[in-house]
């Protein structure tokens, strides 16, 4: 299984909209339903309003490279700019 940790840093009030405008345009619900996709959940720390964590559950490499290279993930990377100012990703392998 391959886990990936996304760390978002929001532009100024940004991170509510975001997640609206994911779910709207079924971005999120192409993703999830992904071959491979064992998880993809947003988290929302309390106590930082600026930033979004994001955890992905794939089901290896191969998943996770494939989902990068779907029409719904170029879409998703062409409306981050006006969310996103900033992201950091943390990923690794485990057997289960």
């Amino acid at each position: 299984m391959l886990l990936v940790q996304v760390t978002y840093t929001m532009l100024p009030g940004k991170r509510d909209e975001f997640l609206k405008r994911v779910r709207e345009t079924g971005i999120l619900s192409a993703i999830r339903g992904e071959e491979g996709c064992l998880g993809y959940s947003y988290y929302l720390p309390e106590e930082e309003d600026g930033t979004l964590l994001l955890l992905e559950r794939w089901s290896g490499a191969q998943a996770q490279k494939a989902h990068m290279a779907t029409p719904h993930m170029a879409q998703m990377a062409q409306m981050k700019p006006e969310y996103i100012s900033g992201t950091q990703i943390v990923s690794w392998e485990t057997e289960d």
